[in-house]
């Protein structure tokens, strides 16, 4: 939170420093130093204390870490009303409360305190709007939203690193365990299970590891997965471990996880990065069923789609029309000395390969290019280029030299009678067309990720500790909960309606939502600044919300900002938001 009014900038030598972020510059107070053992140096220890004024340089908008660190210098009195904005932005927030309190969110914060429930869904509700995660903007996004903390108390970005830092493991599995408890164990679920990454440039994080990152910026990662509930479109748990596990040895954990939540009849949507004779085996020891993709170049299903070539893909009983795809079924054993059959799904699709000749194609040319650049240098290539080529080295004087080389024609060829082909193998007997249409399902799951990153502001976690990448982890995940079942929703409403408005996407809906404005009355009651426009209608009825059940739950929460008070100031002990 920054007030309204401006101080001068304190002249500290040394101790002040200016930090430029976007178009915002933010003055910077350094409190005092820790030492290193480890590296044997002094690291500063910083907080913001304000934002520079664009209007003069030498003043800026103080934030209650200045009256902390400055308590000798008065600030101006204010207005009881000054710690929030007249113009309060209250659509999303709406909307968001009410999926919150249809998951039941807060009672699966059971050990939390009041303030500390609030706090938490505040952040996660922040991070859905405002697609933002960094603790320094919450007070300013806080200033014109609602928030779920009582009073409508808006706390200070100290105060919450303090509260992140502060969420510890038994808080996260608590959670897990109680909104698992209460979800679906009876009916049949395909669980989606897939993993990214989180670059990591903070050198204290325990978790961070080099790996095999998705994308390489020659940082150490942490791993990340969630697993997400195909019927019922909703998150049920995440993982987060060290980054250099990689995705198939972590599955038999999750699967344990699931069985301990009590899940019985369970299948699960997995890519090709899973498959393994001991994941296999697993599942099938927990009798979980399973759909798995494979590459139609794996040498288990070679011989498969050799044997089968031409019987179906230009076979119109074979067409899978959803997806411009040609499939059949085999049941088979998966391995030679298995008796317990399998079903593999044979698809071709003569875009993709086009699509795989000439990416092949264009690593040919990219290798040959290499090599022929290196004729007679002493250097070695690695198993890569000896999969396409003979490659010919001559030693003399004891150096070894690469001397030129040939292409290997019958592997090559191989892989190019191979391209456009791909597999899924499953546990439980269904048609070529049901295994796609499950496995295509799981679109959703890889949203989940684009959105965790692109719209919840975690591509960054902008945390210097294992406690605090924990916590933001966990305040995301819940955050992703509600996301999907926005997501969810606006979907089901737009397969329902004959035009497809590009309103109905997560981001633009929001946005419209957020111009949903109550305005501060004189005596300081807030009220509906006009009426709901028909394109906040049609994204409010997706939700189960018609115009005069808005107009009840505007005027509630008009009367709820009216009421509150003014924070006080808070300090280093303030404890109302801390779980018991």
């Amino acid at each position: 939170m920054y007030y309204d009014f401006l101080v001068k900038i304190p002249y500290e030598s040394g101790k002040i420093s200016k930090n430029r972020r976007g178009k915002t510059t933010y003055i910077e107070y350094t409190y005092g130093r820790k030492y290193i053992p480890e590296k044997k140096y002094n690291i500063p220890q910083r907080t913001t204390i304000g934002k520079m004024a664009d209007s003069d340089e030498s003043m800026m908008y103080p934030n209650p870490n200045y009256e902390k660190y400055f308590p000798e210098n008065p600030l101006p009195k204010t207005k009881s009303s000054d710690f929030r904005s007249s113009c309060i932005k209250a659509g999303s927030f709406i909307v968001i409360k009410k999926i919150m309190d249809e998951y039941k969110l807060s009672e699966h914060l059971s050990s939390w305190d009041e303030n500390g429930k609030g706090l938490f869904l505040d952040l996660a509700a922040y991070s859905i709007i405002a697609e933002n995660n960094a603790a320094q903007h919450y007070p300013d996004y806080a200033y014109n939203h609602p928030v779920l903390t009582p009073h409508q108390k808006i706390y200070s970005d100290s105060t919450i690193s303090r509260f992140l830092s502060e969420i510890d493991d038994d808080d996260r599995i608590n959670f897990l365990d109680s909104w698992n408890e209460d979800r679906d164990h009876k009916d049949k679920l395909y669980i989606s299970y897939d993993s990214t990454n989180k670059n990591c440039k903070a050198g204290d994080i325990e978790m961070a590891e080099y790996g095999h990152p998705k994308e390489n910026v020659g940082a150490p990662i942490i791993n990340y997965s969630i697993a997400f509930d195909m019927k019922n479109q909703e998150p049920l748990l995440y993982e987060r471990y060290p980054g250099s596990i990689v995705d198939v040895s972590q599955l038999r954990y999750v699967i344990d996880k699931f069985k301990g939540y009590g899940y019985k009849n369970l299948g699960f949507i997995l890519d090709r990065g899973y498959f393994s004779r001991e994941n296999i085996a697993y599942m099938d020891s927990c009798k979980f069923d399973f759909v798995i993709m494979v590459k139609g170049r794996a040498s288990f299903v070679h011989q498969m789609i050799t044997a089968h070539k031409g019987e179906f893909e230009e076979k119109r009983s074979c067409a899978i029309r959803e997806f411009q795809t040609y499939g059949m079924t085999i049941p088979s054993p998966l391995y030679a000395d298995e008796t317990k059959v399998r079903y593999f799904h044979l698809y071709h699709k003569v875009s993709r390969e086009n699509a795989e000749r000439a990416q092949l194609e264009n690593t040919l040319d990219r290798m040959a290019e290499i090599m022929d650049k290196n004729k007679g240098n002493e250097v070695s290539f690695g198993k890569a280029y000896e999969r396409y080529f003979n490659l010919i080295y001559h030693e003399k004087d004891g150096v070894r030299r690469f001397y030129g080389y040939t292409e290997r024609e019958d592997v090559i060829e191989n892989e190019l009678r191979l391209c456009g082909y791909f597999a899924i193998v499953t546990s439980e007997k269904m048609s070529a067309k049901e295994a796609l249409t499950l496995y295509k399902s799981r679109d959703v799951s890889e949203k989940l990720f684009c959105s965790d990153k692109s719209f919840l502001g975690n591509r960054t976690m902008r945390a210097a500790t294992d406690s605090t990448v924990d916590a933001k982890i966990f305040v995301g995940f819940v955050a992703l909960i509600v996301r999907a079942r926005i997501y969810t929703l606006l979907r089901k409403r737009v397969m329902e309606m004959t035009k497809k408005p590009n309103f109905m996407t997560v981001p633009a809906a929001l946005k419209e939502l957020d111009k949903i404005e109550l305005i501060r009355q004189a005596g300081g009651n807030y009220k509906l600044d006009h009426a709901i426009t028909a394109t906040q209608k049609t994204i409010l009825g997706a939700f189960g919300i018609d115009e005069s059940d808005m107009l009840v739950r505007i005027a509630a929460l008009g009367k709820e900002l009216m009421n509150a008070e003014k924070p006080e100031k808070e300090t280093e002990n303030d404890g109302t938001y801390e779980i018991d």
